[in-house]
This record gives C-alpha cells, sequence and structure tokens, in this order.
C-alpha cells in the first residue's frame, strides 16, 4: 500500500527542482552554442587542428619544399 498523501513541502521542492533543472538546461544549451560557433568559425579543419597550442612538427610548413606535410 502505497503512501499517496503530498505534503507542501514535496510541492515546493517539485518547484525549485523544477526551476534548478531549468537553469541547468539552459547553461548547457550556452556552452553547446558558443561550442558551435567556434567550430562554425574556425571553418577548415586544419585552422581547427593547428588551434590546440602545442607545437607540432607535422603541422609546420616546410621550408624546403613550401608543402604543409613535407612531403615532396
Amino acid at each position: 500500500m502505497a503512501i499517496k498523501v503530498e505534503h507542501e513541502i514535496h510541492t515546493r521542492r517539485k518547484g525549485r527542482n523544477l526551476g534548478v533543472g531549468a537553469i541547468l538546461a539552459v547553461f548547457i544549451a550556452i556552452v553547446f552554442g558558443l561550442t558551435v560557433v567556434k567550430v562554425i568559425q574556425l571553418g577548415e579543419a586544419g585552422k581547427f587542428e593547428r588551434f590546440d597550442h602545442v607545437a607540432r612538427p607535422q603541422l609546420v610548413p616546410d621550408a624546403q619544399t613550401g608543402t604543409e606535410d613535407g612531403a615532396q
């Protein structure tokens, strides 16, 4: 036999929980939106690969051949 009577504190907590959930959903949507905009602005995948602040020799243009990957 389940208890069916809800106390008024449960109603208040439900309202607060829905409010916190809505704020969390808005925050997630903002972060996702900023991520999408940033990726779209980068455009080319090569630019996205270079934007990790780590020096990787395979991404530096070769001075002799003028190619990006060092292939001749």
